[in-house]
């Protein structure tokens, strides 16, 4: 027998009360496909031949601000997404004129009528709630198992012969699919991310009509795309994902920049292109359940490579491609309205990823540095991103010795101080030592004191620090933004020299 899938209570009662005020009642949308998927739906939607005005009658507690017949239905469900339930009066649909909204919805009588102006076949199929009863098993909240087909059945509304395109995995639009795309154009990234997200195969004519209508996405607002992207994201199979979304014309649309790296072949350190790469890093980072932020980061770490290719075959380089890729995702990321906090993740992730460590060459002082220059709260993300790095290079392991070492040897320098806040001195002290007033000269200083103390640990004291301010309190200005310049400079470099040559020497990886 197969799994059973309960119609929440909340749910029931609301189909009870519209079926005694004499309405028809149905489940609607992608509750009825994961039902019939077997799979826990994540929104529940009704739709009843009752307008608006007597469903609110009905449910005195509920909200209708909108122009498109659904009232929002307030309960006393413990369960978040049932708090609020959303009933929509069966409509039809006039042209779309902005590719997103109906210029104008008449309301119609029929659930076949409301269900000819949904995208896919398999998101079109009704569940009349009226006849629930019959598939009662064991209480009173009706839940049906539904293997037992025979009886669900007789519920169901399917003018689009959903079921059986759910039977053979296939995604097809509901009638003409050029049509419904040029209805509203998200749906083209939705058919990909619907066919992923339940290993489905686009049918030969949705998939004419998407590759055509492609181009209408660029109308479409950003927001939109990157509430999709991100679902496709968050999908295990992100990378079939991508993949997906290039093959249908659709990632022109929303990061032409990636597609830059397709066919870019590396050097005797990588056995892929640019483009294979990079969604290789992506598939680990997926599969491994990573944040957005790092499955973003995986996506982009290596997009500036194509721009800063020099030479060609197995000595080829990419200096300086880790930076121009942080400024190239900085623009992707802001181009798709994603919220700022993430965007600075993401390009500090893509412009730190090629950090450099070798046992024996790297010191505690060149840790700590590197701590300093990337931020503690980042060390882990960063140590996540080269592990997808690495994979999507083909090399066997996500942890070699290398990094295993790094991190205990951040483990190890951790607590010591790696930031100006980390001195047992602060600004306001220096002020009072030197008798001077605020200005550059106390940035310069601890950015001095702090060098030193990454160097030396044993230098961060009271008594220590605060004769160091008295003698560098003798410099000129001139002298003192030279030495906090060469300190923030040996930040930078992590190890004096070191990360310079290993890039030199392999190619940048």
């Amino acid at each position: 027998m197969g799994k059973t899938l309960k119609i929440p209570s909340e749910i029931i009662s609301l189909a009870e009360k519209l079926n005694q005020a004499g309405f028809s009642v149905y489940l609607v949308g992608g509750c009825v496909r994961d039902l019939l998927l077997k799979r826990e739906p994540k929104d529940w939607d009704i739709a009843t031949n009752a307008l608006p005005a007597q469903i609110q009658k009905i449910f005195p507690d509920s909200v209708y601000e909108n122009q498109f017949g659904t009232v929002g239905i307030k309960t006393k469900s413990g369960n978040f997404s049932l708090k609020i339930i959303e009933i929509t009066t069966f409509r039809i649909e006039g042209k779309y004129s902005d590719k997103r909204h109906p210029d104008k919805i008449k309301f119609s009588q029929t659930i076949e009528q409301d269900l000819a102006r949904r995208d896919f076949t398999i998101n079109a199929i009704a569940l009349n709630l009226a006849e629930l009863k019959e598939l009662e098993i064991g209480n009173s909240l009706a839940a049906p198992d539904f293997a037992q087909r025979e009886k669900l059945e007789i519920n169901l509304v399917d003018p689009y012969n959903g079921q059986e395109d759910l039977k053979n995995k296939i995604i097809k639009a509901v009638g003409d699919p050029n049509q419904r795309f040029q209805e509203d154009a998200l749906r083209l990234i939705r058919a990909v991310r619907f066919a992923v997200e339940i290993g489905f195969t686009i049918e030969k004519q949705t998939e004419q009509a998407i590759k055509k209508n492609a181009g209408l996405l660029k109308i479409i607002a950003k927001e939109r795309i990157r509430d999709e992207l991100v679902k496709i994201l968050m999908i295990r199979e992100a990378k079939t994902g991508i993949e997906l979304l290039e093959k249908m014309n659709l990632l022109e649309s929303i990061m032409p920049e990636l597609r830059q790296g397709i066919g870019i072949s590396q050097n005797l350190h990588h056995i892929y292109s640019v483009w294979e790469h990079n969604l290789l890093s992506l598939d680990y980072a997926a599969k491994k359940d990573f944040s957005l932020e790092l499955r973003l980061a995986a996506l982009l770490h290596d997009v500036g490579k194509p721009k800063t290719k020099r030479g060609q075959g197995k000595y080829a380089t990419f200096h300086g491609h880790e930076a121009v890729g942080a400024k190239m995702a900085k623009i992707i990321l802001t181009r798709l309205c994603f919220p700022k906090e993430l965007i600075n993740k993401v390009v500090h992730l893509v412009r730190y990823h090629l950090f450099y460590y070798n046992v024996g060459e790297v010191t505690e002082a060149g840790v700590r540095r590197f701590i300093s220059r990337v931020g503690i709260e980042n060390i882990d993300d960063l140590i996540k991103l080269r592990q997808a790095d690495r994979i999507g290079s083909g090399v066997p392991k996500a942890v070699p010795y290398k990094l295993r070492h790094l991190l205990f040897m951040i483990e190890k320098v951790r607590r010591d101080p790696v930031s100006a806040k980390m001195l047992k001195i602060d600004g306001n002290q220096i002020i009072e030592i030197l008798k001077i007033p605020p200005g550059p000269k106390i940035g310069w200083i601890l950015a001095i004191l702090l060098d030193e103390a990454m160097e030396d640990p044993k230098k961060n004291t009271g008594n220590y620090l605060e004769e160091r301010v008295k003698q560098l309190g003798e410099l000129t200005d001139k002298e003192l933004e030279k030495m906090a310049q060469s300190a923030r400079e040996r930040k930078e470099e992590f190890e004096s020299g070191v990360e310079a040559k290993m890039k030199s020497k392999f190619y940048v990886k």
